[in-house]
């Protein structure tokens, strides 16, 4: 999915990495909603989202953006993916909770 968007997108902002960890937020956030065993939702959670989503490849791409001078960009994808990443979870959450 990174590749993806990436490739239809040529800025230094890192939409790829971002549609990623934002998905797998609500992902992680639906998990969390449903009425499964404690571990089971544990288990899926690190298990399938964390192999899905890129939290080094954030912090990655990140840290260079703001070696490149690119102040800017750097915050702002820190603050769009904490601030997106936290209303994707609860967006899913509440999904779950609906069902």
């Amino acid at each position: 999915m990174d590749r993806a968007v990436a490739r239809r997108t040529a800025r230094a902002f890192p939409y790829g990495t971002l549609v990623v960890n934002i998905s797998g937020a609500a992902l992680l956030g639906f998990l969390g909603g449903l009425t499964l065993p404690k571990d089971v939702a544990l288990l899926a959670g690190t298990a399938f989202v964390g192999a899905y989503t890129t939290f080094s490849t954030w912090m990655l791409e990140t840290q260079r953006l703001s070696e490149d001078r690119q102040l800017r960009v750097a915050l702002a994808n820190i603050a769009v993916s904490v601030i997106l990443g936290l209303a994707a979870a609860l967006l899913g959450q509440w999904i779950a909770e609906q069902i």
